[in-house]
């Protein structure tokens, strides 16, 4: 048995890609995309940083929604790229997205840890995190969807207490949104556009889990109509929840105290310990929440291609009980649990910035060879999300480029040896 069935809603399907942006966005790359913009920039660059991120991922967005209306397949932008430009094309998005959302669910994993164990657990229980959600995920995407809801109320419970904490006590100043304050050299990064775009890309790692709603496209209800609402529903909330964090975080800390912080939403709300309790409590759902969607989302990216033999194909099967892609969600797990306990928290999330830009660049190309009747959105938006997808891969850090583009040679090379034999 290798076919899902079709057991979401629209709202399913909006909480899962809510619960994948808010968890990785809100809690991981403020930080990151702060220091892009030090020692010469300002809150400005990092708010114009952010919404760069979010035009691009509009661009993106409406590129998947419009295919995933047309193809309403697990697998997402690896079957959209199969089918509209060519079988090479599709690897090249399946892997970039199974190796970029793999190191996802290492960087949400990892920010669950940070918040929520003990010094010197981290890891360990960050490995725990990761076997618990899969369990999850195991018994069926229902209970995932289920889950993800309950988690994404918590979150938004959680962001609500701590801005209006943070405001109150944390001596908020709009000021602060126009100067930059000392840096720590440690953290000095590049000014100019070229900062505000390796902010941006860093940022887009916060926007990606729309991704996630199109990868479920095989288990959505009437997928034509409601996955392109759920993409764009679920962007729409997650850039709100973004802008009003951003403005507090700076208004509170400055860019250099954004930049700084391991914890930026708990730095914010420092003077109030019962504030930083919800903080922390919010964190931890929020990863959770991020890492059960993304398992979901990687596992049926690696069912679809396990069903062409793009990869092993005993992992397309289908449990025949739960209706999940056990195999492929039980490898995803593994990989991500060796991932845990070797990876540092920054590299991961540039390097799936990497993978995911490679990702929707190659579903911008094949949205703009759409016509007819498939066509929802202007051809302009392509043209934006694919010039976004490559100016914010140039502009990450240089090490998650290198490494980036080192691991698609190879899964470039791999598929090349299979299909000479």
């Amino acid at each position: 048995m290798t076919e899902l069935a079709r057991r979401l809603t629209t709202s399913d399907a909006v909480v899962v890609g809510l619960s994948s942006m808010i968890g990785a966005g809100v809690f991981a790359a403020f930080a990151p995309a702060a220091a892009a913009v030090l020692p010469t920039g300002t809150g400005v660059a990092l708010l114009l940083a952010l919404g760069v991120a979010a035009v691009v991922a509009y661009g993106n967005a409406t590129s998947s929604a419009q295919l995933a209306a047309q193809y309403p397949a697990s697998g997402g932008t690896y079957v959209y790229g199969r089918e509209r430009l060519g079988p090479w094309w599709g690897y090249l998005a399946g892997w970039g997205f199974v190796v970029g959302k793999t190191a996802s669910c290492a960087a949400m994993a990892l920010t669950f840890a940070a918040y929520a164990a003990p010094p010197g657990w981290e890891r360990p229980v960050a490995a725990l995190a990761v076997v618990a959600l899969a369990a999850v995920n195991y018994r069926g995407v229902t209970r995932t969807a289920r889950l993800a809801r309950w988690i994404v109320v918590a979150v938004l419970l959680a962001l609500a207490v701590t801005v209006a904490v943070a405001l109150a006590t944390g001596s908020p100043d709009v000021a602060r949104l126009g100067s930059e304050g000392p840096a720590p050299a440690a953290l000095g990064g590049p000014a100019s556009w070229y900062g505000v775009l390796q902010a941006a890309g860093l940022l887009f790692f916060a926007f990606a889990g729309y991704a996630r709603v199109a990868t479920l496209g095989e288990e959505v209800r009437d997928p034509a109509r409601s996955i392109p609402r759920a993409i764009v529903g679920a962007l729409g909330g997650a850039v709100v929840v973004y802008a009003v964090v951003a403005v507090t975080l700076l208004a509170v800390l400055g860019l250099a105290g954004t930049a700084a912080a391991a914890t930026p939403l708990a730095a914010a709300v420092a003077g109030s310990p019962w504030a930083g309790v919800v903080v922390r409590v919010g964190a931890a759902a929020a990863s959770l929440g991020a890492l059960l969607a993304l398992v979901a989302g990687v596992g049926r990216t690696t069912l679809a291609m396990a069903r062409e033999g793009d990869l092993p194909r005993p992992l397309a099967a289908v449990h025949p009980r739960f209706g999940v892609p056990h195999r492929a969600e039980v490898a995803v797990a593994v990989v991500v649990v060796a991932l845990v306990l070797t990876v540092d928290l920054r590299g991961a999330i540039g390097f799936s910035s990497f993978g995911v830009l490679v990702y929707y660049g190659v579903a911008n190309l094949a949205a703009w060879t759409q016509t007819g009747a498939h066509r929802r959105y202007p051809r302009v938006l392509q043209v934006v999300g694919l010039a976004g997808c490559v100016a914010l891969c140039a502009t990450l850090p240089v090490a998650a480029v290198l490494t980036g583009a080192g691991v698609l040679v190879v899964g470039l090379a791999v598929r090349w040896a299979r299909v000479s034999r």
